[in-house]
């Protein structure tokens, strides 16, 4: 896979995962296992997360250079960070395992699409 194809499925998990969180986080968090009716708060929490991914893809896309390397570092930092969450909330109880294999998966996928884009600058 080339770099621009990277960058291309990476924005294209992004938006896909943000834009959901976002619209429909009811919907999207149930995807990955989580209950909203148990936690009224967490559309909001969703959309938090959504709004940062299509910021995520939207930086990567629109720049080059030393630029979309930055957001790409982004990007790289928050699924570490959302990888580290998911198998922390795993071990803690507060996730089901299901959930928690699912979203820490989600998590470093999107870290080795970002970390392979940075490998691949031309």
């Amino acid at each position: 896979m080339d770099r621009k194809s990277t960058l291309s499925a990476l924005a294209g998990l992004r938006l896909a995962v943000g834009v959901a969180s976002w619209t429909t986080p009811r919907v999207a968090g149930k995807l990955f296992g989580l209950d909203a009716k148990a936690n009224p708060q967490s559309p909001y929490l969703a959309r938090l997360f959504g709004v940062r991914d299509v910021a995520l893809a939207w930086g990567a896309l629109s720049t080059d250079g030393e630029a979309q390397r930055q957001w790409l570092l982004a990007g790289l930092a928050c699924d570490a960070a959302d990888a580290l969450a998911g198998v922390v909330g795993g071990r803690g109880g507060y996730l089901p395992k299901l959930t928690s294999v699912l979203v820490t998966g989600t998590a470093i996928s999107a870290a080795a699409m970002g970390v392979l884009a940075l490998l691949d600058e031309g």
